[in-house]
């Protein structure tokens, strides 16, 4: 343990909330490779080498057990034996990812955790007394408006929606009636204490309420969705307090990660986690057993993606189809861009007739709902399309524009694998782009990158052996590097050298503009300097990429 972290005591009932928040497989799945076998997950021993699957992971029972070295435990043990952290420490890094307050430490730790409870205690008290008024006399309005939505009585509950009524002293009065001072359901956020000085008023005001929770499940603000139609605003959210911050806060967390829990334990490990845009939405999705949750009416933000990771390695992200969800979406992607690695991304789509996940489920009902969101588009397609879109491309100018955008794109990427992986694959992309361009203007003739994808693979041919079939279908993406890719393909049948058939017939102009086109990309695997290993790999990703669009797109007119 640091010197710099206090000592910290805790209780079964934490250490048992913790790990009944995050299932072994879930945590050991991020470092072993996992795969299910009965009602356990197998994989291989990461405390020895070994060949064949001895280590096992039982999410019932809440331990991992690895024959080969004879290691055992929860998921505590698994990080102090594997992260080589303290108790503590590894008690500290499972809060985070669960979402959970660690015991507090100190005198003044313990007042603010007080202060905090205290508010929280009212906070759950509204709740309840929301719920009520939904089902009571002056509630009618707001049952009229949830039928109207496609929301039963019989869903309420599970969500713990209520209503506000319209009067300025509703919620006010009946916990001031239990006894709460003015000054703490102002500290809460319930109330609106006017700058003028004057009586403290409700701030949820004739509006739908929804609970917002944190991770652990607690109530610590609400939003409200107004019933009256020219209402000051649609939606309002609680203001910021010691319990909320909305740029940390993912509406729907708590319900995401039960979902996700109960999938896995039927043994669903593909399940999805889906952020959508609002309140309704992510009832529809959980209502169509899709693990959903939304921002706070902002910008997607870091600490907000953070939540998302530490449930799912590929979230997908489903923002609305009109010009305020393309920017959502560009936004994400400009946030995201940095923080991506090899174990977490994004992925995104978007709803078939522009319509939004909650208008899906009641319309055409849950299966159609989870059958469009099984459908997402890798991070990579989104952000190349994005560059792609922001001015038509009719000049050279142009064409150097994306080549730019898209390598300041990679760029920006911290983890070096990944982005070497992101520059080959939009490479690829732009050299199917400018293939199907036709050589037209600002186009590389032939393109690019594709030109050095082919150029490599002369250099080194057992690196094109795995591929004959994608080689005679589609060759490198290009018509005018055909006879690369017929030299390779009759190396790999005769063991003729290929740069000896490219010297004969066509071979030599076609390699000398290949030649000429590669040279107007940055190719890393093409770097005699680089690992001849990692040059192989890097190639093999453009390639796969190449193909990928290219057949995606069909043959070229």
């Amino acid at each position: 343990m640091s010197d710099r972290q206090p000592p910290m005591r805790f209780d079964d009932q934490f250490l048992a909330e913790l790990k009944a928040c995050l299932p072994p497989s879930v945590v050991i799945g991020r470092t072993v490779k996992l795969k299910r076998r009965g009602a356990e997950f197998v994989g291989l021993s990461p405390f020895s080498q070994e060949t064949t699957p001895s280590f096992t992971v039982n999410d019932e029972k809440g331990f991992f057990h690895c024959f080969s070295s004879g290691k055992h435990g929860d998921v505590i043990a698994f990080l102090q034996e594997t992260e080589r952290l303290s108790f503590p420490e590894a008690v500290r890094r499972l809060a985070a990812d669960a979402g959970m307050a660690l015991p507090v430490v100190g005198v003044r730790a313990e007042r603010l955790a007080q202060r905090a409870a205290e508010l929280g205690a009212w906070l759950e008290r509204a709740a309840a007394w929301y719920e009520s008024e939904l089902k009571g006399p002056g509630g009618g309005g707001a049952r009229a408006y949830l039928a109207r939505r496609g929301l039963p009585e019989d869903q309420w509950a599970r969500f713990r929606l209520g209503y506000a009524p319209a009067s300025s002293g509703g919620v006010k009065g009946h916990l001031a009636g239990l006894g709460a001072r003015i000054e703490d359901l102002v500290e809460a956020g319930l109330l609106v204490a006017p700058s003028s000085g004057g009586p403290a008023y409700d701030r949820f005001r004739d509006r739908i309420i929804f609970p917002i929770r944190d991770g652990g499940g607690r109530v610590i603000s609400f939003g409200g969705r107004a019933l009256e139609p020219n209402g000051r605003a649609k939606y309002l959210n609680g203001p910021e307090t010691r319990l909320f911050s909305k740029g940390k806060v993912l509406y729907g967390l708590a319900e995401a990660r039960e979902l996700l829990l109960r999938r896995r334990r039927a043994g669903d490990d593909d399940a999805a986690l889906v952020l959508v845009e609002g309140y309704l939405d992510v009832i529809a999705c959980q209502r169509a057993e899709v693990a959903a949750v939304a921002p706070m009416g902002t910008a997607l933000t870091e600490a907000q993606m953070e939540a998302l990771w530490r449930l799912h390695p590929e979230p997908v992200l489903s923002f609305d189809a009109d010009a305020a969800g393309r920017r959502a979406v560009g936004r994400a992607i400009d946030q995201a861009l940095p923080l991506l690695r090899p174990d977490r991304t994004f992925r995104f789509v978007g709803l078939a007739a522009g319509k939004d996940p909650d208008e899906l489920y009641r319309t055409q009902g849950p299966g159609a709902l989870r059958d469009q969101l099984a459908e997402p588009r890798p991070f990579a397609e989104v952000l190349f399309a994005q560059e792609r879109d922001r001015e038509p491309l009719d000049t050279p100018e142009h064409w150097a524009g994306l080549r730019q955008r898209l390598r300041v794109a990679a760029e920006r990427i911290a983890d070096i694998d990944v982005a070497l992986a992101y520059r080959a694959d939009l490479d690829a992309r732009l050299a199917t782009l400018e293939a199907r361009a036709g050589g037209g203007e600002g186009a590389a003739c032939p393109s690019g990158f594709a030109a050095a994808l082919a150029i490599a693979a002369v250099r080194h041919p057992d690196w094109a052996r795995p591929y004959p079939g994608t080689l005679e279908r589609s060759g490198f993406g290009d018509d005018r590097l055909a006879p690369i890719a017929e030299a390779l393909i009759h190396w790999r049948e005769t063991g003729m050298d290929p740069a000896r058939r490219l010297s004969e017939g066509d071979g030599p102009l076609a390699v000398a503009a290949a030649e000429a086109a590669a040279a107007t990309v940055a190719a890393p695997f093409l770097d005699l300097r680089m690992e001849r290993g990692r040059a192989r790999n890097l190639w093999r990703v453009g390639y796969e990429a190449l193909v990928e669009v290219t057949e995606a797109e069909g043959p070229r007119a």
